[in-house]
């Protein structure tokens, strides 16, 4: 269709972000694998190519731990896109997560 002509050749880096246990790294491997896979707490990050229609990716799965929070914006250089995954079903960090994404909208001012 012509929406997909918009999009040119290119690659294009997307950041996958959001707090430990969010599901960042299920969705990127639903992506790159198309079925759900069991996975572990992302120590640093993941990086997968994904390719969809004339569309070619770089992903970045970025750990969601306190420790590595304090990182996320030194990948944002280069990047297209920026995921945020929210867990909606927990509750109790809700808050943190809004807390996180005012981090980083103010980092990037």
């Amino acid at each position: 269709t012509k929406f997909w002509r918009l999009f040119n050749s290119r690659v294009y880096k997307v950041i996958i972000l959001g707090l430990d246990n969010a599901g960042k790294s299920t969705i990127l491997y639903q992506f790159v694998l198309k079925e759900a896979v069991q996975t572990s707490p992302t120590i640093g990050s993941n990086v997968e190519e994904v390719k969809w229609k004339n569309l070619h990716f770089v992903m970045w799965d970025i750990g969601g731990q306190t420790s590595v929070r304090a990182s996320w914006t030194t990948y944002f250089s280069g990047s297209d896109f920026v995921i945020l995954v929210i867990d909606s079903t927990d509750r109790e960090r809700l808050c943190l997560t809004k807390q996180e994404l005012y981090k980083l909208l103010i980092a990037q001012e």
